[in-house]
């Protein structure tokens, strides 16, 4: 007998003689596509439509290739299949919800296409129609809130969600999308927030359901009242909460995994013998081959935890227990497809799984910890875009943490002592530092320490004057802290000094470093007081070099005579605002994040092997 292959919807016999046989999905494809009801001749048509397997190359291809005339004509059997698309998500049988999903979201993807080149053209009329637009998205919505609800099957919730994005992703401009306003209406906020207050379902689906809330919470936030940044920011649930920051942390620790592996990879390869015999003359080069893609859709969902909900703030310092923070696993997690802004959620192998602590002397972590390990990779190399948009939201989110009163109070806890292990590029200059010798020090250290790192690795003449600001911006308010709770931080400051005092030196910015340096008038008269005072006191007792009593002595004995200039509002500073100063910002980094969260999930996800086996015992 002769073998069958199947191509785009068609049955192909291997014998020549034979013509090509439709599957009968692709028929009843093709009646829809035909200006008549299709149910006229045959009643039962849209019951049998979704027990058959969707084909969503040919439906999807189909809407693609006619044009907006074309469509029009059918568009009353488009809207017909939609509702009852809509209508098969109540059944019993699982296999025509599963179908009816997927179908869902071939129409929804193919219409965007068409819509992209043809002027005028109305995703809401062509899918449901004016008229029944309202009642068909509120069927819809309560249908999906219920699927992702209910103790159901798992692939169910997992389509109800890529259906959900489907919706969310389909223009470049969420704030566009006017399918949304429906979703605004119909909220899904608590479905999501039972997926992450739930271990085995925030497993499945964590990542899609934060990826989700972030993309929702950015629909016109600044025109008009999002139900969704207002239901987030009143979430005080913990455990709900903890869910979030889990999958949040989970998703950067798997960046860090992986970084860390091209590290290791990197560092035991051929290039980098060649790099030592040659007295690393082409380190720095070498060191920017070492890429993974950064994760701006998590880093997102992070950064809108933490700036609208102040009780987020607490998760940041809590340690996860489901993350195995000393046990290593036998077998490596499998690794993240690489797609462009991280917008591929982590296997649920990787979620489930450990975190690898980057020193085998740490003994606990946190989502701020591996939040900072993650910053000190981004920021290393800003002249890739995504990293820089990667590198500035990270320091978007530390301003809005230096700003917080409960942040600052946990980090400056000497209770509360971490060794943190962050990522320093390599420079001809200095040897990579020991990882066993890091010290047990208040979080805080970390930071600062992850702020004089991007200062000391980024002095080139194209200034990032933008990052460059942000940094000395957290660095102040922390100090405003530390001055206001009169804290005395145990911190080697040379190093922070040091970095500033170097960065006003020259450059594109000199006329702005000067006046940075003629402003430090205190700091000259400190200088010019003491050091003749020290010289002297030298001089007298026929000492070379002076030990540090010896200074503090000549100091005491002449702080009397210092004259210093009174200076006012050193300890204040204009609070972070996100609408004034980084609205442009945020548009374009939710739109770059929309549009491969939709690419993502037209060539990754919606496969149906994996959903037929699981309802294959179904009769």
């Amino acid at each position: 007998m002769a073998q069958v292959e199947k191509r785009g919807g068609l049955l192909r016999k291997s014998s020549a003689s034979k013509k090509p046989l439709k599957e009968k999905v692709v028929l009843m494809y093709d009646e829809i596509f035909m200006t008549e009801d299709p149910s006229k001749c045959s009643p039962r048509f849209w019951e049998e439509l979704f027990l058959m397997k969707v084909n969503l190359e040919y439906l999807e291809g189909k809407l693609e290739s006619l044009d907006g005339e074309e469509l029009m004509k059918i568009k009353d059997n488009v809207n017909c299949l939609f509702q009852h698309c809509i209508q098969a998500l109540g059944e019993e049988h699982p296999i025509r919800v599963v179908n009816a999903l997927q179908t869902l979201c071939a129409l929804i993807r193919g219409v965007h296409q068409k819509n992209k080149s043809t002027s005028g053209f109305d995703i809401i009329n062509m899918l449901m129609g004016f008229d029944k637009a309202e009642l068909c998205m509120k069927n819809l919505m309560e249908s999906l809130d219920s699927l992702l609800c209910a103790e159901g099957s798992e692939s169910l919730k997992s389509l109800c969600l890529k259906l959900l994005l489907c919706l969310v992703t389909v223009t470049d401009n969420i704030s566009q999308n006017t399918i949304l306003e429906y979703v605004m209406i119909n909220s899904i906020f608590e479905a999501i927030l039972q997926i992450l207050s739930h271990p085995p379902s925030r497993r499945e689906h964590g990542y899609d359901a934060v990826v989700l809330l972030a993309l929702l919470v950015n629909y016109r936030k600044y025109e008009s009242v999002n139900p969704y940044i207002v239901k987030l920011s009143i979430v005080d649930d913990e455990v709900t909460l903890n869910g979030m920051g889990l999958v949040i942390a989970q998703a950067l620790s798997e960046y860090n995994r992986q970084y860390k592996d091209k590290e290791e990879e990197h560092q035991s390869g051929f290039f980098s013998a060649l790099t030592n015999m040659v007295g690393s003359m082409f380190i720095a080069d070498a060191h920017e081959k070492i890429s993974v893609q950064t994760n701006e859709a998590i880093l997102l969902a992070l950064y809108e935890a933490v700036h609208l909900n102040r009780n987020f703030i607490t998760v940041l310092a809590q340690s996860h227990p489901e993350m195995g923070l000393v046990t290593t696993p036998v077998s490596p997690a499998p690794t993240t497809p690489t797609t462009p802004l991280g917008t591929t959620p982590p296997s649920s192998d990787v979620i489930s799984s450990v975190e690898l602590p980057l020193d085998a002397d740490v003994q606990t972590s946190n989502l701020l910890i591996t939040f900072l390990k993650y910053s000190s990779i981004v920021m290393q190399d800003t002249k890739d875009e995504h990293r820089l948009h990667s590198g500035k939201l990270c320091l978007i989110i530390l301003t809005c943490i230096a700003e917080d009163q409960y942040a600052n109070a946990f980090l400056h806890d000497d209770n509360m002592n971490f060794r943190v292990n962050l990522h320093r590029m390599p420079m001809r200059h200095r040897k990579k530092a020991a990882d066993k010798n890091l010290p047990c020090r208040p979080l805080v250290c970390a930071v600062l320490d992850l702020m004089v790192e991007f200062i000391v690795t980024h002095m080139m003449k194209e200034f990032p004057m933008d990052l460059y600001v942000r940094c000395i911006q957290v660095v102040h308010k922390l100090l405003c802290y530390q001055k206001k709770c009169r804290i005395r931080l145990h911190y080697t400051w040379r190093e922070l000094w040091s970095v500033l005092r170097l960065s006003t030196n020259a450059g594109q910015w000199k006329e702005a470093a000067s006046k940075v340096t003629h402003a430090l008038v205190n700091i000259r008269a400190i200088i010019n007081h003491f050091n003749p005072k020290i010289e002297s006191y030298a001089a007298v007792n026929h000492i070379s070099q002076l030990s540090e009593e010896q200074v503090l002595e000549v100091v005491r004995a002449n702080y009397d005579t210092l004259t210093l200039k009174l200076q006012d509002g050193l300890d204040q500073y204009e609070r972070y605002s996100e609408q004034h100063k980084e609205a442009a910002f945020f548009k374009e980094l939710v739109r770059s994040i929309s549009t491969n969260v939709r690419r993502n999930l037209a060539f990754h996800t919606l496969s149906q092997e994996v959903l037929l086996k699981e309802f294959s015992t179904i009769s």
